[in-house]
């Protein structure tokens, strides 16, 4: 699929469109976690904004680990990409087979046009790294299912819906790669059964594509960084190139984001500049409206996460590190931020204010936020927020 150039024009978010349900848009409502890493049988429904809380070891961060990975996935990434550590993933307990065979299994559901769709996927860890299942499902109906019928062959067995004189194709499909993703490429789209197999594939990965995992790392904020592309990396350590770029292309954006930083930053907020310098780098500074310029260095941690966070919210795809579905209209795509530890850092207002402004962003239908928490009962009461309580 195409990708977005390095420098695409911003577009100043508007408001809401048709209502917050925003049934147009394809997004993943349902996250499966049958057997994978500390979690057996857990399903964690996904909200526009949703926050998955409990103590430290119950799988929040792998909870978000396994929803990057089905993106991955779902944007043709092989297996070996999406985990990089897959016996990590397999349940701890898990006894091997007779042929010392190991895995996990994960799955998802996409809501949209096509209505709920169903993505199961059973992956071997050991002692090779492979699909050896996957069940696309809608309405009921098998759509696709693919299994290992020869583990000799790089290959899985795959059988798609038809609904034509031949019910169901049958054909191999690589066993490395998510075959929903592939199925675009094979299916001719010629019977009304193809034509329902197409609709459902596209509106799965077109839910699982845009996914922006961001952790900012404060440390590698706080100098002056190299002019780049202007599009923001996961640990955010080119925020202040990033803001050279914003504050430029859009003046609407900037003042957002200007309001939000001075709703969580101490002291005045005038404007937050950004500049390049003879050397080739980039530094930004909050503007206290006196003449006095802090650089981003003297910030506290808590402060470099707020405003690095605030900015992901108030931005998209063009200004992100994603790739996303750049054949499918913009008006249909929905950003997925996964932000692990959401409120490490930050004080009480600095979190309230980020819920806030996330909470609105995610009403507009264009983003959607699934962020991890140790503790949320300070999001108890806000509109628009799923918590998921997670147990050891």
């Amino acid at each position: 699929m195409t990708q977005l150039p390095a420098q695409t024009p911003l577009v100043p978010p508007g408001p809401p469109a048709g209502g917050t349900a925003h049934p147009e848009r394809p997004r993943i409502t349902e996250l499966r976690l049958s057997a994978f890493a500390g979690h057996r049988g857990a399903v964690l429904p996904l909200g526009p904004l949703t926050l998955l809380a409990g103590p430290s070891g119950c799988g929040k961060s792998s909870a978000l680990r396994a929803y990057e990975a089905l993106a991955r996935l779902g944007g043709g990434a092989g297996l070996g990409e999406a985990f990089p550590d897959p016996v990590a993933c397999v349940p701890e307990r898990a006894r091997p087979d007779a042929q010392r065979r190991r895995g996990f299994r994960i799955g998802c559901t996409a809501d949209g046009p096509a209505g709920p769709v169903r993505l199961d996927v059973a992956v071997q860890a050991e002692p090779r790294l492979r699909v050896v299942g996957e069940r696309l499902t809608a309405g009921g109906l098998v759509l696709l299912e693919t299994a290992l019928r020869d583990p000799g062959k790089p290959a899985v067995q795959a059988a798609w819906h038809t609904a034509g004189p031949t019910p169901v194709t049958h054909g191999p499909l690589p066993d490395d790669r998510l075959g929903t993703a592939l199925l675009p490429l094979r299916v001719a789209g010629r019977t009304p059964g193809q034509h329902r197999v197409l609709a459902a594939a596209e509106q799965m990965v077109v839910a699982l594509r845009s996914v922006f995992a961001c952790d900012p790392d404060p440390g590698r904020m706080r100098g002056p960084v190299p002019a780049g592309s202007g599009r923001l990396l996961g640990g955010c350590g080119n925020l202040a190139d990033v803001l050279w770029r914003t504050r430029t292309e859009c003046a609407r954006r900037h003042t957002q984001f200007v309001a939000a930083v001075r709703a969580g930053c101490a002291g005045p907020v005038a404007d937050v500049p950004a500049e390049p310098s003879a050397d080739g780098t980039v530094r930004a500074a909050l503007d206290r409206g006196d003449g006095i310029r802090t650089e981003l260095g003297r910030l506290g941690d808590g402060e470099l996460r707020y405003v690095a966070l605030a900015l992901v919210l108030l931005t998209g795809p063009g200004v992100l590190e994603v790739d996303p579905a750049g054949e499918v209209p913009a008006a249909l795509q929905t950003l997925t931020v996964l932000a692990d530890g959401l409120d490490r850092g930050l004080d009480p207002c600095q979190r309230g204010e980020l819920l806030r402004l996330a909470a609105r962003m995610c009403e507009r239908g264009h983003i959607r936020l699934v962020g991890t928490v140790s503790d949320a009962s300070w999001a108890a009461g806000t509109d628009g927020v799923t918590v998921v309580h997670l147990k050891p």
